[in-house]
């Protein structure tokens, strides 16, 4: 049997880390279980115009984050046979703005706050911090490893690993400005609102992306034929979590069904009347932010606010080739 050595060790893996892992996406959301008489029966649903007399929010708060995995790393001297690891960059945002509609309207975002993390994702206990020159990445266990085999841990547990270290801090840095800012704020959270986040004040989840076609084909029908600036009734959804939900149109999307729309939830704890008062100043405040094409090939769905933020995300990552390279030279095997 080979014989473990007193400290780890790293080789850096050649293979670009910008083109992922060769095998499967992670695991999507389960089927959902759908309540569609929330705010109108399901029979009677049609595309709702939001009340112009909705008091709107003092200011729209957008939080966002990126990842980015630097490189994948093989652990050594930890168990019989090298360890998986991949070394990641987080960064988390949030960014404000003025509604229209508002006595000062905002027509320039402002940056509040901007983190960055940098974390060795591994199921390897004895793995210590892996300092470059340009950078430290922290050691963030997996879970524990098997004391004598080899950790059955694949790439895609350690994307979710990242994935999960992403959306603590983003929970971290919600609830830190919430304690610290206007409570009529409107907290706009950058894709599912997910579990763990359900519990910060006025907050919403803004999914981009359909991937699973939640609604029966009547709903459906109602939200592809929505104008622009409409919205869906607010149901109630259960997959791993239970929460409300409603689908908005955003204005200059194309004629197109389904182009410009996308999917807002919050608690389910909050009473239907709150939840239908959120969609409404959903639809009232974040149409008129939809980009536009020519400056955001994601547009309109992609939001201005949001599209600046990830930019000013990314460039706070650093140069991706010279972390890369401070990363091959850390290490001690390779």
């Amino acid at each position: 049997m080979t014989a473990l050595l007193a400290s780890a060790t790293y080789t850096v893996d050649p293979w670009d880390p910008g083109y992922g892992v060769a095998y499967g996406e992670l695991d999507g959301e389960p089927r959902a279980r759908l309540d569609l008489d929330v705010e109108l029966p399901a029979l009677s649903w049609c595309a709702v115009t939001p009340s112009p007399h909705a008091v709107l929010p003092s200011s729209v708060l957008f939080l966002d984050g990126v990842r980015r995995i630097d490189a994948r790393v093989w652990v050594h001297g930890v168990a019989p046979q090298p360890v998986p690891a991949v070394a990641a960059s987080l960064g988390v945002g949030l960014v404000r703005t003025v509604p229209c509609g508002t006595p000062a309207p905002g027509r320039l975002a402002r940056i509040l706050d901007v983190r960055v993390d940098r974390g060795l994702y591994t199921p390897a206990s004895s793995a210590h911090d892996l300092v470059t020159r340009h950078a430290r990445y922290t050691v963030r266990p997996t879970r524990a490893e098997p004391s004598n085999a080899q950790p059955r841990l694949g790439a895609d547990d350690l994307t979710q690993a990242v994935q999960q270290r992403l959306a603590a801090l983003e929970v971290e840095l919600a609830t830190a400005w919430r304690a610290a800012g206007s409570p009529d704020d409107l907290l706009v959270i950058d894709g599912p609102l997910r579990a763990h986040a359900s519990q910060v004040a006025h907050a919403v989840g803004y999914v981009k992306t359909h991937h699973t076609p939640y609604l029966p084909p009547p709903q459906a029908a109602v939200v592809a034929a929505m104008a622009a600036g409409q919205r869906s009734p607010v149901f109630a959804m259960t997959t791993s979590w239970r929460r409300h939900s409603w689908y908005l149109r955003l204005a200059g999307s194309s004629a197109a069904p389904w182009s410009g729309v996308v999917r807002l939830e919050c608690p389910a704890d909050l009473p239907a009347a709150g939840a239908v008062a959120l969609a409404d100043l959903t639809a009232r405040v974040l149409p008129p932010l939809a980009s536009t094409p020519h400056k955001d090939p994601r547009a309109p769905q992609n939001l201005v606010p949001i599209g600046g933020l990830e930019r000013q995300l990314r460039h706070r990552l650093g140069d991706a080739a010279v972390l890369y390279r401070s990363l091959r030279a850390a290490a001690f095997v390779g």
